[in-house]
């Protein structure tokens, strides 16, 4: 299972929409409004590491009012 953490930046007051549409999303597992740097983060899971860069590019990347995101994309063998 490949699984990435993506922390995200939005438009102020967009929180609250942006994380209904992530909890939306297949191979969302979980999200998290946060304070501090980012606004929300989102855990990823597929099986594939293609498939979540393709979440990531065409998918959360392009929801309206996220401004910038950063991953950290989990090591396999070190969970």
């Amino acid at each position: 299972m490949e699984t990435a953490y993506v922390l995200v930046n939005c438009d102020l007051g967009s929180e609250e929409d942006i994380i209904e549409d992530l909890k939306h999303m297949d191979s969302v597992s979980e999200v998290h409004g946060t304070f501090g740097a980012y606004d929300i983060i989102a855990k990823i899971e597929t099986s594939e590491r293609d498939k979540l860069k393709e979440i990531i590019t065409w998918n959360i990347r392009k929801l309206e009012h996220v401004r910038s995101t950063l991953t950290l994309m989990g090591i396999q063998g070190q969970n």
